[in-house]
């Protein structure tokens, strides 16, 4: 490589000046977005004019979920899975650190609960949990 050209190949860019640059350029918009330019949904007014905090105050940390008597309760552990009969069983990484209730609703057959929500049904028999629409396995999407 000669001189001319090491001199004139450009350099990366400095990766703390762009995301600097790019949070700037980012703030602007939001300015212009929030509190400038109207829209058409909003009747041409503009969001920021148009915003009320919600009087509740939003609680440092939320209750804990509760079950009824008749629920089995499972902690879900970092991994994502329960303990159930000395053997793990799946259940969601999003669930890691919270309780899950468990009904039985025949022999070996259990509802699996995240608070109100069902999560699917857990066949004692395969040790493994069924979502809401019978599919033993997971799609990637």
């Amino acid at each position: 490589m000669n001189v001319c050209t090491a001199r004139s190949k450009p350099k990366p860019p400095d990766p703390a000046n762009t995301s600097r640059a790019q949070q700037r350029k980012f703030d602007r918009f939001r300015q212009e977005f929030n509190f400038e330019r109207p829209h058409e949904a909003l009747d041409q007014q503009t969001p920021a004019s148009l915003y009320e905090s919600s009087p509740r105050p939003m609680p440092k940390k939320l209750p804990p979920l509760e079950y009824p008597d008749r629920f089995e309760l499972r902690y879900v552990s970092a991994n994502g899975g329960i303990r159930w009969n000395k053997q793990w069983v799946n259940v969601s990484t999003v669930c890691a650190g919270e309780y899950v209730g468990l009904e039985e609703i025949d022999d070996g057959i259990w509802n699996v609960y995240f608070g109100p929500l069902k999560l699917g049904r857990f066949i004692e028999r395969q040790m493994r949990i069924e979502d809401t629409l019978g599919r033993l396995k997971r799609v990637n999407v």
